[in-house]
């Protein structure tokens, strides 16, 4: 990815750091600070963020009203490490997170604390799941990402992610997303036929919009579907808002735009508000019969990353980002169905709120890579997803200015056409 002399700057990681590091192959530089939606090297070069560190900063870099929170909560010399104790900054997030996120929209929900990733909280959702219903099976979905640790790495189809855990990765049936052949009549099928072969599953879990999986957006009706499927067949639902809540789509929780309620739902990434490991998972009041410490984790009590979540859901409601992510949504979807599709017929592109991508499967898939590198050497940071890493992904932080987001899909624009060759 970079030459041998900038080879030179990079020794220590070359040298000390494990081969497994991946996103600094693609952006080849000594990163030093960031500001929103942007980036600076240590040269002082500026790169727009349209990755925002996989969806973790979704509020920005250096958000000012979070930070202000965190540092004043740390200069107070107020508790860090809290295991699962009662805390003050839990209790304040706890109580904000109700008032202004669940109890508007109607959802009656047990916070577990988990920590400190979202691979965390899948694993947390699929057992719990499996203790309620008796059941081992679990059925997910083609182009599913839901982690690396080996209970949702089972429910994750990426091949290469899947030959790393070098062990047999079982208990989970897997049936086509939507938009793959008649996915609703499909899992009917599956659970109706005494033929079927399938073991009933505890759960079914699933992305409302696969990210990782190359932006596919799951239509109203077939989310409205699974959630009928569930509940005829007395089926867990989890909802992984991993990647898409805190109003990347458009909403807080994706799953609002289908008015359904599921019974599981799985968030982290930015749910602490500025970056800070945080991961939890909200479940029917029924649901919840985990034995004190069946399920726990050193990190789950990280206080800043209450301190920061209770400003993060503050920011949101405030400042009207739901509606913010709409409005700059359109822009992107405009900008992209103008100026980048036609640039070749054979691309197509999907997406909703601020979370695009643009696919190149069927010309060459290949040529994302190609994209990739183009823009970062322009001053974009931009990622690959889905089948073939085919999909030039775009995922910029919710707060990014319309003018730095406009001159980040003008680079980007410019990125397509130097891998197109043009």
């Amino acid at each position: 990815m970079y030459d041998k002399e900038e080879q030179g700057m990079f020794d220590v990681f070359e040298t000390k750091e494990s081969g497994v590091r991946s996103y600094c192959r693609k952006y080849p530089t000594l990163f030093d600070r960031a500001v929103n939606a942007e980036l600076f090297d240590t040269e002082g070069k500026r790169y727009i963020d349209f990755l925002a560190s996989a969806g973790v900063i979704c509020y920005g870099h250096n958000n000012p009203t979070i930070k202000a929170a965190v540092m004043e909560y740390l200069a107070e010399d107020r508790i860090v490490s809290g295991l699962d104790m009662f805390t003050t900054a839990k209790e304040e997030f706890i109580k904000t997170f109700n008032k202004l996120i669940l109890e508007p929209r109607g959802l009656d929900y047990r916070i577990m604390c988990c920590g400190p990733t979202g691979t965390n909280a899948n694993e947390a959702a699929l057992k719990i799941a499996r203790l309620n219903k008796k059941r081992t099976n679990i059925l997910a979905f083609s182009g599913a990402f839901h982690g690396m640790t080996l209970g949702a790495l089972s429910a994750t189809t990426d091949q290469a992610s899947r030959e790393g855990g070098y062990v047999p990765l079982n208990n989970v049936t897997f049936a086509p997303y939507d938009g793959t052949f008649d996915s609703l009549a499909y899992l009917e099928w599956l659970l109706t036929d005494d033929h079927s072969g399938l073991d009933k599953p505890a759960a079914i879990i699933l992305e409302t919009v696969q990210a990782e999986g190359g932006i596919n957006v799951a239509s109203v009706e077939w989310l409205q579907g699974v959630r009928r499927l569930c509940d005829e067949h007395d089926i867990i639902m989890i909802v992984d808002e991993v990647q898409t809540g805190y109003g990347r789509t458009g909403t807080y929780f994706s799953f609002e735009r289908a008015g359904i309620v599921p019974d599981i739902v799985t968030i982290a990434k930015s749910i602490g508000g500025f970056g800070a490991p945080m991961a939890l998972v909200f479940m029917k009041p029924e649901l919840d019969i985990f034995k004190p410490a069946q399920h726990n984790g050193t990190f789950r009590g990280f206080q800043p990353g209450f301190v920061g979540g209770t400003a993060a859901v503050k920011f949101y409601c405030e400042s009207n980002l739901g509606e913010e992510v709409k409005r700059k949504g359109a822009i992107v979807d405009e900008f992209i169905r103008t100026e980048i599709m036609p640039l070749d017929d054979r691309l197509t592109y999907r997406g909703i709120g601020l979370l695009w991508g643009i696919d190149f499967n069927a010309i060459d898939p290949a040529l994302v890579k190609a994209a990739i590198h183009a823009a970062f050497d322009n001053g974009l940071i931009c990622e690959a997803a889905g089948r073939h890493d085919g999909v030039f992904k775009f995922m910029p932080p919710l707060t990014i200015e319309e003018d730095v987001l406009r001159e980040g899909l003008q680079i980007a624009k410019l990125a397509v056409k130097e891998a197109l060759g043009q």
